[in-house]
């Protein structure tokens, strides 16, 4: 959860937490996803509803992760501008959860929501985006300066020298 996600919560009244669902089909779509691998992988018994806040966290950290690090390679490359960057890669992860979880009936397509819990959602994949584009800008950054001060060859021919001992 990002802060921009936290502070909406505050401002609603909403629980901040978690909370352990009655039953599956009302647990948050990533412990869903992480419920379902389970069963595939013979495991499904394994996993409880108790375990549904830490299971929310971690697939949605991993996802994000995930995502972040494609971005970065794409970013590498096509050195996009960070608000743009930012807003295509929110945009592209908000649309990419609808067509993973409806087909898997974890999560009703887009058009049956209200249009504004629609543009929260979306406001949330855009704050992501924003952040993971503006830190791999500043990366890029520090990354360039870095090599500028020694020539990336130099620094491997170092790393080879140390490590046959001379």
């Amino acid at each position: 959860m990002t802060a921009f996600q936290l502070a909406v919560k505050v401002l609603r009244g909403e629980r901040l937490d978690t909370p352990v669902p009655h039953r599956w089909a009302d647990a948050p779509p990533p412990a869903q996803v992480a419920k379902r691998a389970a069963d595939a992988a013979g495991q499904g018994r394994r996993v409880s509803r108790e375990d549904v806040p830490l299971l929310t966290n971690v697939v949605h950290w991993l996802y994000g992760i995930g995502w972040g690090v494609a971005y970065a390679g794409a970013a590498d490359r096509l050195r996009p501008s960070a608000p743009a960057g930012g807003a295509l890669l929110g945009g592209t992860v908000w649309a990419t959860s609808y067509g993973e979880l409806v087909p898997l009936g974890i999560q009703d397509p887009p058009w049956q929501y209200p249009l504004a819990e629609l543009s929260l959602d979306l406001s949330y994949h855009l704050v992501y985006g924003a952040g993971v584009a503006g830190a791999v800008r500043l990366l890029q950054a520090r990354s360039t300066t870095a090599r500028r001060r020694r020539p990336i060859v130099g620094r491997f021919s170092q790393v080879a020298a140390a490590w046959n001992g001379g």
